[in-house]
């Protein structure tokens, strides 16, 4: 199976699907991490420096699991959904062939994961189906899949602490307690860690259960047996 991972920044694909990547490589999935932009105003550096230092941390946390990593190279800040940004996602779709591409939700935070998330939605038309993921801080977001990541926990919090330019503390913490929270909101087993992801089916891609890792263990739902009175 080939997967293909879609983030606007140097780091998101770490904050945000880490851990189902990490999921897929285990079933021996290969996996391509594509970069939109330089994230070269990601700081206070110079934004060359700043750029290439952050190819590097992407490519480190990428060598983690495998996987090829891909920069696009667009400008920091100022990606939008036009001709130039969809005929590269075409090509590159093209060129790898996955069976589903991953990327951000239309409606999260930053204005470059939504001018990302339009693209790959009109470049991968007819060709794979697209999965959207988790928003920052689950904003807005109404998952309808689930991804088991508690064995891939501690590799998806390496992978973040890669990005050193980025204080990357507060985005472990902060994807830690959502990924708690998605396992509690699926009734995923006690202890279990769950990434989220939301689904919208169009033509002729209407189920995509088969392309992904297990969901986490459901606990059982019990009525009391304590009596009072």
């Amino acid at each position: 199976m080939k997967i293909l991972a879609l983030g606007a920044h140097p780091d998101d694909i770490e904050i945000f699907m880490f851990g189902t990547m990490a999921a897929y490589a285990a079933q021996g999935a290969e996996l391509t991490f594509a970069i939109a932009t330089d994230g070269a105003k990601g700081g206070k550096s110079d934004p060359v420096v700043l750029a290439r230092f952050r190819r590097e941390e992407a490519t480190a946390a990428a060598a983690l699991l495998g996987a090829t990593p891909c920069f696009l190279d667009f400008p920091d800040g100022e990606l939008v959904a036009d001709a130039a940004l969809i005929g590269a996602l075409k090509t590159l779709i093209r060129e790898i062939g996955p069976d589903l591409a991953i990327t951000h939700a239309p409606n999260d935070y930053h204005a470059d994961h939504r001018a990302l998330s339009d693209g790959v939605r009109i470049a991968a038309s007819f060709a794979v189906p697209v999965l959207h993921a988790d928003t920052m801080g689950g904003t807005g977001f109404s998952p309808t899949h689930y991804v088991d990541i508690s064995a891939h926990a501690d590799i998806k919090a390496e992978a973040i602490r890669m990005h050193r330019s980025q204080d990357p503390e507060r985005f472990v913490d902060g994807a830690r307690t959502q990924n708690l929270f998605r396992a509690g909101q699926c009734n995923g087993a006690q202890g279990a860690v769950a990434e989220a992801f939301r689904f919208e089916p169009t033509f002729p891609f209407a189920d995509i259960r088969e392309l992904l890792p297990p969901a986490p263990p459901i606990r059982k739902v019990m009525v009391s047996t304590k009596r009072v009175g």
